[in-house]
């Protein structure tokens, strides 16, 4: 009953301060203050504010929590346990082994590539480095 009364109070408040706001042309600050002043009313027309004073002083309630705490942990313990055996088994050579053909091939870009194509790209990056020790060499570099 207390709660209520508080968030009646509070919201009128916030209502009335909204209301100065508005009279002093900042409508956009006004709404946003009514907005705010209104949530607690309407959290006490819906009954939330009942039910948390009653939740949070009843040892059912908290029981409750504890119990679905527990279920949440039993749930991710088993979730990372599974996990870490699924990893166990792509490393030993398990099922994801036969993922990749046999007859796979090397891929065709190696690093090492050789042959004439290899060759302008070296050039290309001499002349870059011999523009840039031009330059260098001009300023006293």
């Amino acid at each position: 009953m207390l709660a209520e009364t508080i968030c009646s109070a509070v919201a009128a408040a916030g209502l009335g301060i909204a209301a100065i706001t508005a009279f002093r042309k900042r409508f956009l600050a006004a709404a946003r203050m009514a907005a705010y002043a209104l949530v607690p009313l309407g959290l006490v027309m819906t009954g939330a504010v009942e039910w948390l004073s009653e939740t949070a002083f009843s040892p059912t309630a908290w029981a409750g929590f504890g119990v679905l705490g527990a279920a949440w942990l039993l749930f991710s313990s088993t979730r990372a346990i599974e996990r870490r055996r699924a990893g166990r088994k792509q490393t030993a050579g398990g099922e994801d082994r036969a993922a990749v053909a046999p007859s796979a091939s090397a891929p065709s870009l190696g690093a090492g590539q050789r042959g004439p194509a290899a060759k302008p790209r070296a050039q290309a990056a001499d002349e870059d480095f011999s523009d840039i020790e031009a330059i260098l060499k001009k300023h006293g570099i």
